[in-house]
């Protein structure tokens, strides 16, 4: 059995799935990624400029769907989810590369977050760019 608890929550004025962008570089908005309290310890070593990675729980997305148009273009024929960013998926599992543009506390202020409000926030890890960062 596998037992997941969330750490946090994201707020985004992204509230509709029909508005939120396919990837955060295509318009998404800064949001703020509230964290439980719990965890503040774990964000030691964090700070404003970081990139990091946001591992969330697409609460909303169909997790009954197997296959998709890549990007909602019928043209390009269906693809199984596994071979596709969709949302909708077996496990709905996000992956969200932002900055860090502040932290207050255990709430982080960052950029493009294609997430909408209240999705439920699984982890952080940082983005890795050189060996000696491993």
């Amino acid at each position: 059995m596998i037992e997941i608890t969330p750490i946090g929550r994201v707020e985004s004025p992204l509230t509709e799935l029909s508005g939120v962008p396919k990837q955060g570089d295509e318009g998404a908005p800064d949001a703020l990624l509230v964290l439980d309290p719990r965890v503040k310890d774990a964000l030691e070593g964090l700070q404003p400029g970081d990139e990091v990675i946001v591992i969330t729980w697409l609460h909303a997305a169909d997790r009954e769907v197997l296959k998709v148009y890549p990007r909602g273009d019928t043209s390009r024929g269906l693809q199984g989810v596994f071979n596709t960013r969709s949302p909708a998926r077996p496990n709905p599992i996000g992956l969200h590369r932002v900055t860090i543009l502040s932290i207050d506390g255990t709430t982080l202020k960052v950029d493009e977050m294609e997430a909408i409000d209240g999705t439920p926030i699984l982890d952080l890890k940082p983005v890795l760019t050189a060996l000696d960062e491993r």
